[in-house]
């Protein structure tokens, strides 16, 4: 079975580009949300993290 998509892959013409291109969006993505991570502020960090422990959102029940 691999052999048939392996064969099948290798005759299309110009499909080597599209690993490279996936890869490079994956470590893109990873880069820019660890620099987002790095670079947050504290107080909108602390801000986010008590989001669940609010309870002034109790109107649902």
């Amino acid at each position: 079975m691999l052999k048939f998509v392996k064969n099948h892959m290798e005759s299309i013409a110009g499909i080597e580009i599209y690993p490279i291109i996936s890869l490079l969006i994956f470590f893109i993505f990873f880069v820019a949300l660890f620099w987002w991570v790095i670079s947050a502020k504290k107080d909108y960090i602390n801000n986010v993290s008590n989001i669940p422990l609010d309870n002034q959102n109790d109107d649902i029940l």
